[in-house]
């Protein structure tokens, strides 16, 4: 490469927590440390990098820990439970980053960002929520948690039951400049969780709201505004397919931004799961030409930048 590709990275659930592991710390600890050695590769390879990653089923966690112990002591607000997984998701990822890097002789910061996204608070998503958090249920369990406390269950992708709760557009990263200014001499962990939803008062002020935003909107809003060449949204598959799990189903290769917005108007892709991550291609790929937007597993990202696999979607 003859100057350094900017990529923002987008990690999956699965770069975080390993199913059949217990979801403790230490449990993710050693998941992140198994995932940074992938982005260190990347980093080695002279692409420039920035990491956003989702908070699901963390915050979800938060959260029930800070209601169960609501008798102790004060509930913690839906936006400070934010704060909170972006604080020890980015402690994970960057003391693993950090000496994934260091062996391999790299010496690159790799530093946290916690980061707020401004939203509208008339944004549609608040009257009806579909981004999955916390823990999976059966349906009886989660008829259960519907009647004794309120929550809003929905059923994830075949996967089972989850609490799901607002997930507006994010609209402006409130720390774009700091990120800015990191960009040429440090790895940032940022926009963690989707970022923490905030609104702006009539004064300019900011206030926290209620709600968790998709990751791989914020990672697209973050690519577009550092103007980075790539967007690649690491998740569980190696790329996307059409009639998933069916007999019939199809993988995608390199697509145009026109087949991904028909096949998102087709309904191909589930809510809260592959359809964001569609979206948020397409907006970036979109967004100016020669962009590009990858879609594929953690362990075939370096496969997917060299043009091997992937679902790679291009302006």
């Amino acid at each position: 490469m003859t100057q350094p590709e900017k990529i923002v990275i987008a990690l999956g659930g699965n770069a975080l927590e390993e199913k059949g592991l217990p979801p403790t710390s230490q449990s993710q600890m050693n998941v992140v440390a198994k995932t940074s050695e992938y982005l260190a590769e990347l980093s080695c390879k002279g692409y420039e990098l920035a990491v956003v990653h989702g908070n699901g089923p963390q915050v979800g966690r938060i959260l029930l820990a800070t209601e169960a112990a609501s008798h102790v002591t004060p509930a913690l607000p839906f936006d400070v439970c934010g704060a909170m997984s972006q604080g020890y998701i980015g402690y994970h990822i960057q003391q693993a980053l950090r000496k994934s890097l260091e062996k391999r002789g790299r010496h690159i910061p790799v530093v946290t960002v916690i980061t707020q996204m401004v939203v509208d608070e008339k944004d549609p998503a608040f009257e009806n929520p579909s981004k999955p958090i916390g823990p999976f249920y059966n349906e009886e369990e989660a008829r259960n948690l519907e009647q004794e406390k309120g929550y809003v269950m929905k059923e994830d992708a075949g996967r089972g039951w989850r609490r799901v709760v607002p997930s507006p557009e994010p609209l402006e990263i409130v720390e774009i400049d700091t990120i800015k200014t990191l960009w040429n001499t440090t790895i940032t962990v940022t926009c963690g969780g989707g970022g923490i939803p905030v609104v702006r008062n009539a004064d300019g002020s900011l206030r926290g709201i209620a709600a968790v935003i998709d990751k791989d909107l914020a990672a697209e809003r973050l690519a577009e505004g550092m103007q980075a060449d790539v967007l690649m949204i690491l998740t569980e598959v190696e790329q996307v397919c059409l009639n998933f799990n069916k007999p019939n189903q199809k993988v995608l290769g390199q697509i145009s931004i026109a087949e991904a917005e028909q096949y998102i108007q087709e309904g191909h892709f589930a809510p809260g799961s592959m359809l964001p991550k569609v979206q948020a291609a397409v907006r970036f790929a979109a967004s100016k030409p020669g962009r590009k937007a990858i879609i594929t597993s953690l362990y075939q990202a370096e496969e997917a930048l060299a043009g091997h696999t992937g679902t790679v979607i291009v302006g």
